[in-house]
């Protein structure tokens, strides 16, 4: 049976076409690989399939890389020159507008679309994934919250209404409500990897690191291999580890999971940067594994797109030690920090500030870390990203506190030899290292 969502979204298909459609859509909800690959086959099938190449489109534009967004440019002028209906036009507006990098259009676009339609499950995926992106929780959760009447429970598709409730009430510290949406969201389908994620970011931010180690072990059927998402579900199940003092699991999760395959895409890049710089805190030597980390990010430094993605990035290159890498993007921070654009108000309130707090921490002014740190003002959400991902500036502020509190001294022989100034210069190397 076909979900609510795309009743009369069909203009173009054929009944295949329209299968094949369904099965990706239900991929892409669930995070489940195969989606791009059932477009194929239902644009093979119905090349003026409206609603497959805005899925199609979708599947890029669900990114932080602009290299990735830039794909949707000639996927929607495709589905532009198409006949299309009044929600597939809202469809492609919103498109449009994250293609040209304005969430807040897009997401006002999709809100007319969920005002008019509110069984379009995908426009509330979409929206509230932008809304992620942007750090807009509150607007997550009365999203959802507004289009819940609208759904009986049992609709096709329900699983993912309830999906995309849990984490929005996560994310807003609504924690019992969120577990029991994701716990009911399973009920409905198992095998949905999103509802598996909420639960692991329950767990972490309920302090329930070996409750969440064993949920994550028990169904790691369901998200371990061949899934959309794999990458960031080790990452869920390496912090678990790291929480309970297992620092050689975490890294062996980061070796032959995290970074196995050494893959470019930014959310794989992410997971990694900030894994790694959390077993760094841990006290353990990372060996390769930082220059190894640091050349994949290379290539972005210069995006200025995403400061959520500038912050990883100088986690992976301060990790590394990479100080010609991490220079240059403190540059490309200096020199976008002006732009009367979004990313330019985030790099001047949050990105420029965090990532000379983790350059002054990796080379151990730990002074400077501090205050930097804790001057961030209280809309750093506005990073985007989850409450999880973000947690890692709190870890990096408290290690700079205990450092303060406990510097690392040189040894006496070092001291007589040195002058003052090099001889600070050498306790703040060994507090870093």
């Amino acid at each position: 049976m076909r979900s609510p969502a795309n009743i009369a979204l069909d203009s173009g298909a054929t009944p295949a076409a329209a299968e094949a459609y369904e099965r990706a859509l239900a991929a892409f909800q669930c995070w489940l690989s195969g989606a791009d690959e059932q477009l194929s086959s239902a644009l093979l099938e119905a090349p003026e399939f409206v609603m497959a190449h805005v899925l199609q489109a979708y599947l890029f534009v669900c990114s932080r890389d602009p290299r990735r967004i830039r794909l949707a440019r000639p996927l929607l002028v495709r589905a532009a020159s198409l006949l299309a209906n009044e929600r597939e036009r809202l469809h492609l507006g919103a498109i449009s507008a994250a293609v040209a990098g304005d969430y807040e259009l897009a997401t006002t676009r999709l809100d007319e679309l969920l005002r008019r339609h509110p069984r379009d499950s995908l426009a509330l995926q979409v929206a509230n994934t932008f809304d992620y992106f942007i750090g807009n929780a509150k607007r997550m959760l009365d999203r959802v919250e507004a289009v819940l009447p609208a759904w009986p429970s049992d609709l096709p598709g329900y699983h993912t209404l309830l999906v995309t409730h849990a984490f929005a009430l996560e994310e807003c510290g609504e924690y019992e409500r969120a577990e029991h949406a994701a716990r009911a969201a399973l009920d409905v389908n198992p095998l949905d990897v999103r509802a598996h994620h909420v639960m692991a970011h329950v767990f972490e931010m309920t302090d329930r690191a070996d409750a969440g180690f064993r949920w994550m072990s028990e169904h790691i059927d369901r998200f371990g291999v061949d899934r959309f998402f794999t990458t960031h579900c080790w990452w869920h199940l390496a912090l678990f580890h790291l929480t309970q003092g297992r620092t050689d699991f975490a890294l062996n999760l980061y070796d032959n999971f995290v970074r196995a395959d050494h893959s470019t895409d930014i959310a794989d890049l992410i997971d990694a940067a900030a894994l790694l710089w959390r077993i760094r805190l841990r006290g353990v030597d990372i060996g390769a594994r930082g220059s190894e980390l640091a050349a994949a990010w290379a290539p972005h430094i210069n995006d200025s797109f995403c400061t959520f993605n500038d912050l990883h990035a100088m986690l992976a290159f301060v990790g590394a030690r990479d100080w010609e890498r991490a220079q240059q993007l403190e540059a490309a921070l200096v020199a976008s920090h002006s732009q009367q654009t979004r990313y330019g108000q985030t790099t001047r309130q949050l990105g420029l500030p965090a990532c000379r707090a983790l350059l002054a921490f990796g080379r151990g002014d730990n002074t400077l870390a501090t205050t930097l740190l804790a001057s961030l003002p209280a809309l750093a959400h506005r990073l985007g990203g989850s409450h999880a991902q973000r947690d890692v500036l709190h870890l990096t502020l408290l290690q700079a506190i205990e450092r303060i509190r406990r510097p690392v001294r040189a040894p006496e022989s070092k001291r007589r030899r040195s002058t003052a100034g090099v001889e600070m210069r050498r306790i703040i190397e060994l507090s870093a290292a």
